[in-house]
């Protein structure tokens, strides 16, 4: 005669009873941690619809940075160098606002408008980041805000 699988259905019980309660308690430390939208206006005017950054707890998610000329909608002449320098100074202004600096950033999302610039501006990137490098990926889109050639977006970790 076959035994009732009773064993097992206890030991599934008890399983999801603990994933409930884990949880329900990763739902209620989520709830406590503070979320500041961060705008300096060193770069970019204030009444944009987007925040400069977003900080959740130790994390900062910087919004897509382009290579506008700070406290203007203009982009910087002078070709994809003058850009990506421009636009990792702005990245630079960003972090500083917040007593950051390049080294906390951990993540880069890269945008070309061409990828046959994707050297020119890896030299560029090169020059403002030391090793360990920062994860990063990066695709050609069919366009950028203000015809920009490139824009970066990046997470930052606040170490205290």
């Amino acid at each position: 005669m076959r035994k009732p699988f009773m064993p097992s259905l206890y030991r599934a019980l008890l399983c999801c009873s603990f994933a409930i309660v884990v949880s329900a308690s990763l739902l209620h430390a989520e709830e406590n941690v503070a979320v500041e939208f961060l705008h300096s206006g060193k770069i970019l005017p204030k009444n944009l619809p987007f925040s400069e950054a977003v900080r959740v707890g130790d994390i900062v998610y910087l919004s897509g940075q382009i290579g506008v000329i700070p406290g203007t909608i203009k982009i910087i002449a002078g070709g994809m160098h003058a850009e990506a320098k421009q636009t990792l100074e702005n990245i630079q202004t960003i972090l500083h606002t917040q007593g950051l600096s390049m080294s906390n950033i951990v993540k880069c999302t890269v945008m070309l408008a061409d990828m046959s610039e994707w050297a020119a501006f890896n030299e560029v990137y090169a020059s403002f980041f030391e090793q360990p490098y920062p994860a990063r990926s990066a695709f050609g889109t069919s366009g950028l805000a203000l015809g920009a050639r490139v824009e970066v977006e990046c997470i930052a970790v606040v170490q205290e």
